[in-house]
């Protein structure tokens, strides 16, 4: 099936490529997700007239993530936690903690949007990198300290 991209989707195309996709993926995935329109004679139409708010929409997004990003480079967070033998911290640091956090500096920055380069969760004391995906091209870097009490 034919479908026109409403949004940049990776390793697709960007805003407004008329794209071949499997059927199912087209139906099941991108356009209830909205990142897709049927590509139909009435859909392009509206589309092509459309075309221009959305590019200007998505290039919006873009410079307010680019922004954004630049400000959570130079962004620290410190966390304290209770500490057990070897350094160990009970518990452990989350992506839902980081989002709380994030929250409180005036982020408003979803979990899900935050990528641990650990497998897991952080459950020692140290400082880490934390990579926080803006947008499908871009992504920030905070830094975490995690210490005792």
């Amino acid at each position: 099936m034919k479908v026109i991209l409403k949004q940049n989707v990776p390793s697709l195309g960007k805003t407004g490529d008329l794209i071949k996709v499997n059927d199912g993926y087209g139906r099941n995935y991108l356009i209830p997700k909205g990142l897709a329109i049927d590509a139909n004679e009435k859909n392009i139409k509206t589309f092509e007239h459309e075309k221009k708010n959305i590019l200007q929409k998505s290039e919006k997004e873009h410079k307010t993530a680019q922004d954004l990003a630049v400000k959570l480079a130079n962004l620290t967070i410190t966390m304290v936690r209770k500490v057990g033998d070897q350094g160990k911290i009970f518990g452990s640091v989350t992506t839902k903690d980081i989002e709380s956090a994030l929250k409180e500096k005036g982020y408003d920055i979803n979990r899900k949007m935050i990528v641990h380069h650990h497998d897991e969760h952080i459950k020692s004391l140290g400082e880490f990198k934390v990579k926080i995906k803006l947008t499908a091209d871009i992504e920030a870097e905070i830094k975490l300290i995690v210490t005792g009490e």
